[in-house]
């Protein structure tokens, strides 16, 4: 390299010493890796044991099912007797019955979203059920040997093996 090219790139001269590079075991990292793993897990089954389990679902799908049905019939009702009763007086009260149809629409989209946010967190749980199994199975690493090169030494190779060639 020229200095020119060394000053346009701002490389370092050649002739300076490069900092050591700090050689990491990779069955260390694997082995941390896997203690650290251990230990979120650990801590999410603590958490899972502290939390307190979630009981009446089926009470609050029955009565979200009641408020809709009350809501629906009351509709029916109040339609009826805003068909029954003079003009000037049946605008308030279809405006109610329409009220209470949302209300009942409120109630049956709230047990879907419930269902569905339900069949959400158990798809959740089953991925890192799978991912947790898949990392446990993982193939273990390859022992190797590798070099460590700096640019100026490996670009010094490659030149020399195209002479040769």
């Amino acid at each position: 390299m020229t200095k020119k090219l060394e000053e346009l790139f701002n490389l370092p001269d050649k002739d300076e010493d490069e900092p050591p590079v700090e050689v990491v075991d990779p069955k260390e990292l694997f082995a941390e890796s896997q203690q650290q793993l251990a230990n979120a897990t650990e801590l999410i089954d603590r958490i899972d044991q502290a939390l307190p389990q979630v009981r009446d679902l089926d009470s609050a799908d029955t009565e979200l099912d009641e408020l809709s049905e009350l809501a629906r019939d009351k509709f029916e009702d109040l339609m009826n007797l805003g068909m029954n009763v003079e003009a000037r007086f049946s605008g308030q009260i279809l405006q109610t019955a329409g009220v209470l149809l949302g209300h009942a629409i409120t109630a049956k989209q709230a047990k879907i979203d419930k269902k569905l946010k339900t069949i959400d967190l158990q798809l959740k749980k089953l991925r890192l059920d799978q991912t947790a199994a898949k990392q446990d199975s993982a193939p273990r690493p390859l022992d190797g040997q590798a070099v460590v090169v700096d640019r100026n030494a490996l670009l010094k190779q490659i030149l020399e093996s195209k002479k040769t060639a």
